[in-house]
């Protein structure tokens, strides 16, 4: 009996930490992206701030009803490297030429989220175009998920989770558990959207910085860990109705310090970066009048999809990887 109990324990700890930044971290991201937008869509999008912030966490609920949506959340860029060269020398920036030199299948397996960003700008572009409501609400936060997804070290890297290093559950400890502790102590004016005159080619800059800080982000864990007490590394907090095991606040402590604001400074700039994606989605759609969709709600059409998301998420499986895996 005493075995199930702990068993359940450990379920909790590691499905509570499965989601990129957790969904407080992604909620967060795509509502503070609202207030860096010019005054010509900001009260669109403040009008549905609430919309676009709940749904924020709706490509991870779509892992478990959508084949091939998990690769869309990061790239394992380091798969790449042969010889010690620079993968983002080898990997094509271009979608058909990367699949021309990897196949597609390839590029599948090990993730495909700078490539899916550029495709879901095109996607918020036509959206804009056409006016379409439920299209603008429901890309644009989605496009802030992936995004935010592009900005986590540990997205950019075969050893997502620690699973190669002796450190299982980082990944959540990292980009949930710092951020749930630590954010109200952030600075989230990050100043005004810009317009990005080459998406594909900045997105593939945020990986790049994202995949340099991926050391740091174990290395610092595997110090720490040798040096704190180990009994003192974790402890129990209730969650609902559950108890679950999770990093202790004084150990989480120590490695946000050691991080030296590495987890502010990538989810700070992971909301400037929505806001400007939306915003170039926006300019290159001719600057359409947004005030005239001010009156239009989300269609039922739409909630009812998301009604079936929602469904899916707590009764099937997740499909592809999971963090902790």
């Amino acid at each position: 009996m005493l075995s199930l109990i702990f068993l359940g324990i450990a379920i909790s700890f590691f499905q509570e930490w499965s989601y990129s930044w957790g969904f407080f971290g992604h909620k967060k991201i795509n509502r503070m992206a609202v207030f860096t937008l010019p005054p010509e869509m900001i009260k669109f999008y403040k009008k549905n701030i609430e919309y676009i912030t709940e749904h924020a966490v709706d490509p991870d609920k779509r892992r478990y009803s959508t084949e091939g949506e998990a690769p869309r959340h990061y790239i394992d860029i380091d798969h790449y490297i042969v010889n010690g060269n620079n993968p983002f020398e080898v990997v094509p920036k271009k979608w058909n030429d990367a699949v021309a030199k990897f196949s597609n299948d390839t590029l599948q397996a090990y993730g495909i989220v700078p490539w899916h960003v550029n495709l879901m700008v095109i996607r918020l572009t036509k959206a804009f175009e056409e006016k379409n409501v439920d299209q603008i609400l429901r890309v644009s936060a989605d496009l802030g998920h992936y995004i935010g997804d592009s900005h986590v070290p540990l997205h950019c890297t075969e050893n997502y989770n620690g699973q190669l290093t002796g450190q299982r559950g980082i990944h959540g400890f990292w980009e949930s558990r710092l951020p749930e502790l630590k954010a109200k102590d952030y600075d989230f004016f990050v100043g005004r959207a810009v317009y990005v005159d080459d998406i594909q080619d900045d997105e593939w800059k945020v990986v790049q910085q994202s995949f340099s800080a991926k050391d740091s982000v174990l290395d610092i864990e595997k110090v720490l860990s040798q040096e704190f007490p180990s009994d003192q590394k974790y402890t129990f907090e209730n969650r609902g109705a559950s108890l679950m095991k999770t990093y202790s606040e004084e150990y989480s402590t120590k490695y946000h310090d050691m991080l030296n604001g590495m987890v502010e400074r990538r989810l700070t700039q992971a909301i400037i970066k929505v806001g400007s994606y939306w915003y170039t989605a926006w300019i290159n759609a001719g600057q359409p009048n947004l005030d005239e969709l001010l009156e239009k709600t989300p269609s039922k059409d739409l909630l009812e999809d998301d009604f079936k998301l929602d469904k899916d998420y707590k009764t099937n499986k997740i499909k592809g990887r999971e963090h902790q895996d």
